[in-house]
């Protein structure tokens, strides 16, 4: 594997309006730099692209424009050309935001971004080569914030924070991580975190609100940078209905979950280049796919969706998978729900699955059924149908098992999953 890497500031200007909570926030000042994050990976046969935005979200029709004018610098296929909003509450408003809000996307911003996107793309040069690493680690950083009684009425903890020390819903921890070392020196060169939780531990009222800030994970990045020399991105995970565990309570609370998951991602560096023999990817070959799904809108959604879909009875989204050796992302539409995200990762074929925010495009909240029985700010704001979320998985896990047999297909007589049946009850691998 040969790596190429840039990260480039798209902090906007004071006076923009801010994306997350309404459509009437102005910032007022700059509290820490917006990034944007690219890393490119050639793995001898073909090259793919990870972008990593410090932005709410993208619309679809744009996260397609990138794709395919990325590829063709590239010379790769746009399903390799792999998009992710961190998604923080404290950027510019990227996306096209619920009707009655449409003109409040803010078009100057993302003109300005695919160039800087382009420029960027083209300037990749100097490929260094090295060895890849994963590792898996558990964080306890996030919390659901949705508290669901016994007959099943779920409420949503922001509005009622005396809840918080009941809430008893799921919460996925899971910090996962890629690591590049360069092969010759052994030096860290480039980490990528994936963790769940909303960007949101910085957002105070008032004046902290109205900071421009990539919130926790530019605190992860700059820590692992200061601390190993290596570059840094984060990839947030199913965050839909988790938040830090200091959330809202400024950039203090930023700070510190940034670090406290940069150190963890430090000790998985540690440990994975202590134990090679279990946690580097001896064959790291790319592979990607583009999976789609078609959902009805729901009815009460049917005006207030976004202009591309206006109209319409139902909605086809994307799932966009991308494969580093055993190792394999899954870019959701929209802001899925951790239980969807959890689904997704037990149903993988791959040796370890990762799930990617807003990848794909921003199409509202995405949730299990039930959600839509309980109740609750997520489910209320899901804006396809009941069975989405569960299309959502099955095209998600059905593009994961077609991926991995493309790339590593199976030898004849051989079961189409792979297992480790023939392994001990008791299976401590050692290095």
């Amino acid at each position: 594997m040969k790596i190429a890497f840039f990260k480039r500031s798209i902090t906007p200007e004071v006076g923009t309006m801010v994306a997350g909570y309404d459509f009437s926030s102005v910032s007022r000042c700059i509290g820490d730099d917006l990034y944007m994050s690219g890393l490119c990976l050639d793995d001898g046969t073909r090259k793919a692209l990870i972008l990593s935005f410090d932005l709410l979200a993208l619309d679809g029709w744009y996260v397609k424009k990138i794709r395919s004018a990325c590829a063709g610098i590239l010379q790769t296929e746009p399903e390799y050309i792999f998009l992710t909003c961190t998604h923080t509450h404290s950027g510019p408003e990227a996306a096209t935001p619920l009707a009655p809000n449409h003109d409040k996307l803010n078009v100057a911003f993302t003109g300005k971004l695919e160039q800087m996107i382009l420029e960027e793309t083209r300037k990749l040069s100097s490929f260094r080569e090295c060895s890849v690493t994963f590792y898996s680690s558990a964080c306890n950083e996030n919390r659901n914030r949705r508290y669901v009684t016994a007959d099943n009425a779920a409420s949503f903890t922001p509005y009622r924070r005396e809840l918080v020390p009941l809430v008893n819903s799921f919460t996925d921890q899971e910090l996962g991580q890629l690591c590049f070392f360069d092969r010759e020196t052994g030096a860290p060169l480039y980490v990528i975190g994936n963790y769940a939780a909303h960007p949101l531990a910085g957002h105070a009222p008032g004046l902290g609100g109205l900071r421009i800030s990539a919130d926790f994970p530019g605190y992860f990045r700059d820590y692992i940078t200061a601390e190993t020399g290596a570059e840094a991105m984060y990839i947030s995970g199913a965050c839909g209905n988790l938040v830090p565990r200091e959330d809202e309570l400024g950039s203090e609370a930023a700070r510190g979950m940034g670090i406290r998951l940069a150190q963890a991602a430090i000790g998985g560096m540690i440990d994975s280049r202590r134990n090679p023999n279990r946690f580097t990817i001896a064959d790291s070959r790319l592979g990607a796919k583009i999976k789609t799904f078609t959902v009805p809108i729901r009815k009460k959604f049917a005006d207030r969706v976004p202009p591309e879909y206006k109209g319409k009875p139902d909605v086809t989204l994307e799932v966009q998978l991308l494969s580093v050796g055993d190792i394999c992302f899954a870019g959701m539409p929209g802001e899925v729900c951790a239980e969807l995200g959890a689904e997704i990762k037990w149903h993988s074929p791959f040796k370890k699955a990762f799930v990617a925010y807003y990848a794909t495009s921003d199409f509202s909240y995405m949730t299990p059924a039930n959600f839509l029985v309980s109740g609750g700010y997520e489910g209320s704001a899901q804006q396809f149908g009941a069975m989405g979320g569960f299309e959502l998985v099955r095209s998600a896990v059905e593009g994961m098992f077609e991926l991995r047999q493309e790339i590593f297909p199976d030898a004849p007589g051989e079961e189409p999953y792979p297992d480790r049946l023939s392994q001990p009850l008791v299976d401590l691998p050692v290095n």
